[in-house]
């Protein structure tokens, strides 16, 4: 699943190509566009015959929605049980989406899967990052209690943008969250709270480093998040005070049958 808007639509083709370089052939592409005009993203797209490509399913907001809603927007008209978010500027490694995959049908109680992350910086080169976490299961709460436990910076313990979803838990848990710059941080971190996860010791994402990236923008910087930490903060409380999430329950936060 791609959010993309017009400014970022040149990143589009890249994006492409790491999909189709993928080990795991078994792969649909969600395009949700962001905005109202939506011919330079549709352009993208087409110089890179991804618009003649029965897996890729392109639709367009009409609107501008900001990325929490396009992606959940894609959300809804997705059926398949494992997501693979996919930042329009970002691009997958070879192998990642069998591997997380993999891991997903390894752990059938986990609700979420992820790999390292590299900075993919604008000469081409690429940067690894260390985790403070041991590979393999993430206990349930793991990822949010280290995030909780950290409150002068709430460093996150890895990249959310690169995650593998369980479709069931995202739809659940209302989807990607109406934060300014912390969708998918406040889904994450609700996500760990209710279940256990996985961490693959390898890289499946290239996170690209560039002056137009969201991270790096005024709006962002002038903008108080304050508020939207003490939200995160205080749905996870609740999240984690409250039974675990199980596949083939109805719910996260109720014990009954």
């Amino acid at each position: 699943m791609t959010a993309v808007h017009a400014a970022h639509a040149t990143f589009l083709p890249a994006a492409y190509s790491s999909l189709r370089a993928q080990t795991c052939r078994r792969w649909r592409w969600l395009v949700q566009i962001d905005g109202v005009n939506d011919s330079a993203v549709r352009a993208a797209l087409a110089m890179t015959g991804a618009l003649d490509d029965d897996r890729v399913v392109v639709r367009s907001n009409r609107a501008i929605a900001g990325p929490g809603v396009t992606r959940n927007i894609a959300l809804a008209r997705s059926s398949a049980p494992l997501l693979q978010n996919l930042d329009a500027d970002d691009v997958l490694e070879p192998d990642a989406l069998r591997l997380l995959a993999s891991a997903m049908r390894a752990h059938p109680r986990a609700g979420f899967a992820a790999g390292h992350a590299r900075d993919l910086l604008p000469d081409g080169t690429l940067r690894d990052h260390p985790l403070p976490l041991v590979p393999g299961v993430l206990p349930r709460g793991s990822l949010s209690e280290a995030w909780l436990d950290d409150p002068g910076r709430y460093r996150l313990p890895l990249h959310p943008a690169g995650v593998m979803w369980r479709r069931a838990l995202v739809v659940e848990l209302g989807g990607w969250t109406a934060l300014l710059g912390m969708e998918d941080t406040g889904l994450l971190m609700a996500v760990s709270a209710v279940s256990e996860g996985v961490l693959v010791d390898a890289p499946t994402l290239r996170y690209r480093k560039h002056p137009r990236q969201w991270s790096n923008s005024v709006e962002r910087s002038k903008f108080d998040g304050t508020a939207h930490i003490s939200l995160v903060r205080q749905r996870v409380q609740f999240l984690a005070a409250g039974p675990g999430w199980l596949p083939g329950t109805s719910s996260a936060t109720s014990s009954g049958p």
